[in-house]
């Protein structure tokens, strides 16, 4: 089938005809050729980030929960067999999967989309996503404009969404998120901003999609017929990032931000140990260094 018409075919489904299959049972096999989910999927005892905002993904992949008494909202869903991990995470902080009224998506890859369907099934929640990632999400696998198209998974597909453009605003009762056109990773990146208050103290909190220059084989950042502004949106990605404020930093792969030991500190300094307001200039740095490592390769190739 063409690309086109695959995706006018996931235009279709974002109106609510999602898979049946899907949607009738949670999803906890092994993601097949993945090597590295595995690792990913690691179990992870969740933990309080700073006032209502916890940790709730795996090992490594991240996934949110900001909660209030009017309901919570949800960012990102790791693999399809991350559902069931994240849902018992959930719990084990004292939240229900059912009041989560909203799920946020930073890209469409099986990463951070694939735990996606599961999860809405569970909580009856709205979906959001960037217009291009939404397309992705219904149809259960990235678009040929993608760096990394034909070199991921399909995933369960998700239905009931809500488009998010760049500074859109997402409210579950107090919480409000914001959503930051951040692509080049994905054509459709987004990162993610709110507050969270822990008694008269408040702090703005940052979930940073993957800014990262990694493809399949054969695709140039530099050269690229399906996504030539990939190099001109990471760039632009990079400035936004680097300028919002941000006192604290979740990374869609946590260890890119140095979760874990920031994690390891807590257990001495609480909650001041997630607080870094260079954390966002340095996340932007090494993915600057990434892309420009990667464009002299493709110099030379």
């Amino acid at each position: 089938m063409p690309p086109t018409l695959t995706r006018a075919l996931a235009l279709v489904l974002l109106a609510g005809h999602a898979s049946l299959a899907w949607a009738q049972a949670p999803v906890t096999a092994p993601t097949p050729g993945c090597d590295v989910c595995a690792t990913w999927n690691a179990d992870q005892t969740p933990f309080r980030i700073f006032g209502n905002t916890y940790y709730v993904g795996v090992k490594g992949l991240s996934s949110v929960l900001v909660t209030s008494p009017q309901g919570h909202v949800l960012i990102d869903g790791g693999l399809p067999e991350s559902a069931p991990k994240i849902v018992d995470n959930i719990a084990t902080l004292g939240f229900r999967i059912e009041d989560v009224k909203l799920i946020l998506n930073s890209h469409g890859h099986i990463d951070h989309a694939g735990g996606l369907a599961e999860l809405q099934r569970r909580s009856n929640a709205l979906v959001a996503a960037s217009p291009s990632a939404a397309l992705d999400l219904a149809s259960g696998e990235v678009g040929p404009d993608d760096p990394q198209y034909h070199a991921l998974p399909k995933y369960p597909p998700v239905k009931d969404m809500r488009l998010a453009r760049d500074g859109g605003q997402f409210n579950v009762g107090p919480v409000n998120l914001t959503a930051h056109a951040t692509p080049g990773h994905t054509p459709g990146g987004l990162s993610w901003t709110w507050q969270s208050c822990d008694g008269p103290r408040c702090l703005n909190m940052v979930y940073a999609d993957s800014l990262n220059a990694v493809s399949r084989p054969g695709f140039k950042f530099s050269a690229s017929s399906e996504y030539p502004n990939a190099v001109a949106d990471l760039r632009h990605s990079f400035e936004t990032l680097e300028k919002l404020p941000c006192d604290v930093l979740i990374s869609a792969h946590p260890e890119a931000s140095q979760l874990w030991e920031r994690l390891e500190a807590s257990a001495t300094a609480g909650s001041e140990a997630f607080i870094d307001p260079q954390a966002c200039r340095a996340y932007v740095a090494a993915a600057r260094t990434v892309l420009e490592s990667r464009l002299e390769q493709e110099k030379q190739q």
